[in-house]
């Protein structure tokens, strides 16, 4: 399946911190709701039937997963608040996660890089010394 998506050139990826607007009819009234987490699903083959599944942690610890179609009338916008690295295609094992748990396996991916880079360039100054 697709790791990656594009929703109005916007490049989701299964992992990304995204907030969701997404318009709510009340009788006559319509309103827009915020729906923010993580993106741990893309589901469909074309853009006619692709769906989207996101997933937050509530007030009270309880976490709440919504699969929205992409191609809804609902969906107003959908930004991108945190972008992550990570390239597994469905992310099902942060439901047992807490939320520093989660943001430490998703987004520490970079800092884990920087340090391997930095490493290197250590070793390489050490070996110009030593030469």
């Amino acid at each position: 399946m697709a790791n990656r998506v594009s929703y109005k050139e916007i490049q989701l990826s299964v992992g990304d911190m995204i907030t969701v607007h997404y318009k709510i009819k009340e009788g006559e009234k319509e309103r827009v709701q915020l729906f923010k987490g993580v993106l741990i699903k893309i589901k469909g083959m074309d853009d006619a039937n692709r769906m989207i599944t996101v997933r937050k942690m509530s007030n009270d610890g309880i976490g709440v997963e919504r699969v929205m179609p992409l191609q809804s009338s609902f969906i107003a916008n959908i930004t991108i608040d945190k972008a992550s690295s990570y390239t597994k295609s469905k992310l099902y094992f942060i439901r047992d996660l807490s939320g520093q748990q989660l943001r430490n396996k998703l987004y520490s991916q970079k800092k884990a890089t920087a340090v391997k880079n930095s490493k290197s360039s250590v070793k390489k100054v050490v070996k110009e010394q030593k030469a």
